[in-house]
């Protein structure tokens, strides 16, 4: 089984590079954040017809918005709703090998990174919190959780630890956030487990930067994690970095794991 993990950040504008990208890499199980389309129009027909019947996701007008498509049966399709907020950051679907897949949107959190002056940041934590409280009480067994979670938790993961502690995504209050919620829930990072604690990896680079390839000022903000039962089953990890210089790109690159 392969299952790919992707903030397409719109998925009608890109809707052709994705349907590429999936025959191109024969995935199995595609997630999508940021899908920016409420679910009348969602692009549900061009998946059907490249083959990709199965098909749960849960979208609002120009912002968020999460997706599973599938190959094969999905069932048990469900969500929550975190933080006191009912927008669409989350889904969970059982693929028809008995594993559930819950892909999450997590909030970016604005711009500065003080709970008390920045709500947006306030909401970030409590959603992570929440996420924290609900795999503790509902340990992961067969299951992975994927998504634009939005914190890269290590040094490895940003270009420059040191200039970005500061800086939304890699505050130390988000990484041990983030950190806890993988200890205490029950999680295995797949994709931080395959590379090794040394390498640096990416998954997202800014709009802003006027040549991200000669800048490389990433970020790993998408992930995959699988309980550990699931750990020693992990085949191959990738991280599909040449689509961030696609035409008309994503600021963030697919992840794929291989069972």
């Amino acid at each position: 089984m392969r299952i790919a993990t992707w903030n397409i950040n719109s998925i009608r504008l890109r809707i052709q590079l994705v349907i590429d990208f999936i025959k191109e890499h024969d995935i199995d199980v595609l997630c999508l954040q940021e899908t920016k389309t409420e679910d009348q129009y969602f692009p549900a027909a061009a998946f059907a017809e490249a083959g990709w019947l199965h098909q749960a996701f849960r979208g609002e007008k120009s912002y968020n918005g999460v997706a599973i498509i599938s190959r094969h049966a999905l069932s048990n399709i469900q969500h929550n709703d975190w933080a006191a907020k009912s927008d669409c950051r989350h889904i969970a679907a059982v693929t028809a090998e008995g594993v559930r897949i819950d892909n999450f949107y997590v909030p970016a959190g604005g711009d500065v990174a003080d709970p008390d002056e920045n709500p947006k940041f306030a909401h970030k934590l409590q959603f992570i919190d929440e996420m924290t409280q609900y795999f503790c009480a509902n340990p992961p067994n067969r299951q992975i959780l994927v998504g634009d979670l939005n914190i890269a938790p290590l040094a490895e993961d940003v270009w420059s630890s040191k200039q970005l502690l500061r800086v939304v995504s890699h505050t130390p209050v988000e990484t041990d956030a983030l950190k806890k919620l993988i200890a205490d829930g029950g999680w295995h990072d797949a994709v931080r487990g395959y590379f090794g604690a040394d390498a640096k990896l990416y998954s997202w680079w800014s709009y802003r930067a006027r040549d991200w390839v000669a800048s490389d000022r990433g970020r790993r903000l998408d992930h995959i994690w699988v309980s550990h039962d699931l750990a020693d089953s992990v085949q191959d990890v990738s991280i599909h970095r040449a689509l961030r210089g696609a035409e008309k790109p994503s600021d963030h690159v697919p992840v794929v794991i291989t069972f």
